[in-house]
């Protein structure tokens, strides 16, 4: 394997992680920040009212994006494996 194919593979790797985990992470920071905006206005700071919408959020994208997760990473994974014929 030359170095050139880690590099590559190692990229591809990166890439599809950040972009499995980008809705979850962003539906959960976007809630975040509008739970916060409510907490700021209305000066009521309870740990439990930021903690049950982001865990509710994150919950609902994992099962609205979770076939698009999981397939994302099975073409990855198949990719991968048919490479490897070819990486003598």
């Amino acid at each position: 394997m030359h170095g050139d194919l880690a590099l590559k593979l190692t990229a591809d790797l990166f890439w599809t992680g950040l972009l499995v985990s980008l809705p979850v992470l962003g539906l959960t920071m976007l809630a975040g920040l509008v739970i916060s905006i409510l907490q700021a206005v209305t000066q009521v700071q309870e740990m439990s009212l930021s903690f049950v919408p982001k865990l509710l959020v994150a919950g609902a994208a994992i099962i609205a994006f979770g076939p698009w997760m999981l397939r994302t990473l099975c073409n990855f994974a198949v990719g991968l494996w048919s490479q490897i014929p070819t990486l003598v």
